[in-house]
């Protein structure tokens, strides 16, 4: 406990969130296998960061004032769903068009790409700011002091850190990666249509 911070819990929480299967895992798991560990090292990073973002801002309660402006939650909401689904395009077209992208294709992501990716896809997920703004209003009783709320993002932001760049190293393995290859039509298939699945339950759901 932190001055009536239970960060146990907090922390757990936020482990429930990364380790569940979403558009960042399922991102970082793909172009760990199609574009090798440095990318996926990479694009794991920029989730982090977006993930430090969404954090610092709900702790200092930005992400409070931006909720209660419905036009740029609505904003960060549709161009959520909009990256989903150019993700799903693009999952959907490499499985169609299966072998005949070649391997310079699949290693064209440079890590500053990846990293940019990762931190996009991030910043533009409505139900981050709705995790971390519960997370915080929850968790953390109202006139915290500041050290124990660095205290706080702070140990988020390594769980994070660890998490996700613990799915860069493991989806980049070499087992990983031949399995990627044999079946890379089906794994993209399945990309495709998860993020599409999350494009969708981004545009239907109900926030308020």
């Amino acid at each position: 406990m932190i001055d009536g911070i239970n960060l146990p819990l907090i922390l757990g929480a936020a482990f429930l969130a990364s380790a569940s299967p979403g558009p960042a895992t399922l991102t970082i798991a793909g172009t760990s296998m199609a574009s090798g560990r440095r990318a996926g090292l990479a694009l794991a990073s920029g989730v982090t960061t977006g993930s430090l973002i969404w954090s610092i801002a709900a702790a200092f309660g930005l992400g409070a004032i931006m909720l209660a402006n419905t036009w740029a939650f609505e904003t960060i909401r549709y161009a959520g769903a909009a990256y989903l689904m150019w993700l799903a395009f693009k999952s959907a077209r490499s499985a169609w068009y299966g072998a005949k992208l070649q391997a310079p294709e699949l290693t064209r992501t440079t890590p500053a790409r990846a990293y940019a990716k990762g931190l996009a896809l991030h910043l533009t997920n409505p139900k981050a700011v709705l995790f971390f703004g519960a997370l915080y209003s929850i968790g953390v009783p109202p006139g915290t002091d500041v050290s124990a709320l660095i205290t706080v993002i702070v140990a988020i932001g390594i769980q994070s850190f660890v998490m996700f760049h613990a799915y860069a190293l493991i989806f980049s393995s070499a087992p990983m990666t031949a399995a990627y290859t044999r079946m890379k039509r089906g794994f993209e298939t399945v990309f495709a249509l998860a993020f599409g699945a999350g494009s969708l339950s981004i545009l239907t759901a109900r926030f308020g």
